[in-house]
């Protein structure tokens, strides 16, 4: 069974889909007149589900950031908070026109600061949270990552600028191991767990681990309830984190490791060299793909 099959050169549903996970989370929020409660209303891409207004249990939220609005001075605080257990940098953009409403700003972990001042004019306001996890002054270093299981044969159904769904930046170095459900995914490198999400509605299991040179490494599609880790664990090279499985947008059991940085106000899956069984893997790239 070959997972993530679809019609190539198509844009079907299921390919559409698929593409997880883009992780760049706008937030849309309609300030409201004085005296009205906020009605925020979330807006995401591929491989994350809407976050909520209140903590969720265990801190496994499936979000970057959530945006609050605090009663000052005759108007509202539009704050930033950050929900990683890693850095996170945001901005706040016009939600009319796009256009940059503040300067770009760097959370540490579980941190939150003010962003901009509303005055209550009683006319709605349209404010859009971009949120990208990690540094960008970060600069990852040449790692070799270790394979992220064991005991199971190494092979690879979607390779770096895969066409059915890693076309994107944030999933071009992105690699598919087709594996047994129930496989033990390991980490392929000593770091942070930095979010974790156990079967959001819709967009299935990941883990996230940071690492010391700012490099974030992610796993997809893992099976729910199998979450071995927590938010700010320290975790080492070859640490279970949980099992795969084939949760989320995802068309058959595979694991989805990708290395990404934040490259400044945008997320990027990085190249990585992994260790197989008998020395170094090399990902071949598709017939076409971009140098």
């Amino acid at each position: 069974m070959q997972p993530c099959r679809h019609n190539p050169g198509t844009t079907c549903p299921r390919q559409r889909m698929h593409r997880l996970p883009v992780l760049l989370l706008s937030a849309t929020l309609a300030l409201p007149a004085q005296g009205q409660d906020p009605a925020p209303r979330w807006h995401q891409a591929w491989g994350l589900a809407a976050p909520t207004m209140t903590e969720a249990a265990g801190g496994r939220e499936a979000g970057f950031a959530r945006l609050l609005l605090q009663p000052r001075g005759g108007g509202r605080e539009a704050r930033a908070r950050n929900l990683l257990a890693g850095p996170l940098q945001v901005r706040l953009r016009d939600g009319t026109d796009g256009r940059a409403v503040t300067a770009p700003v760097l959370l540490p972990a579980g941190g939150q600061r003010d962003l901009l001042w509303l005055a209550d004019t009683g006319n709605g306001v349209r404010l859009l949270l971009d949120a990208f996890p990690g540094d960008p002054s970060a600069r990852p270093a040449d790692h070799l990552y270790l394979l992220p299981f064991a005991g199971v044969p190494v092979r690879v159904s979607q390779g770096f600028d895969g066409t059915r769904s890693h076309g994107d930046a944030q999933n071009r170095h992105a690699i598919d191991f087709p594996l047994p459900e129930g496989t033990p995914v390991l980490a392929a490198r000593a770091g942070t767990v930095m979010q974790v999400v156990d079967d959001a509605p819709g967009d299935g299991c990941l883990v996230r681990v940071l690492h010391a040179d700012g490099g974030m490494a992610l796993y997809a599609h893992l099976q729910a309830g199998s979450l071995a880790v927590r938010p700010g664990q320290a975790v080492q090279a070859g640490q279970p984190l949980a099992r795969s499985g084939n949760t989320g947008r995802s068309t058959g059991p595979h694991l989805h490791f990708a290395v990404q940085a934040n490259t400044g106000l945008a997320l990027a899956s990085i190249p990585f060299r992994m260790a197989g069984p008998h020395g170094e893997l090399r990902f071949a790239r598709e017939a076409g793909a971009p140098p």
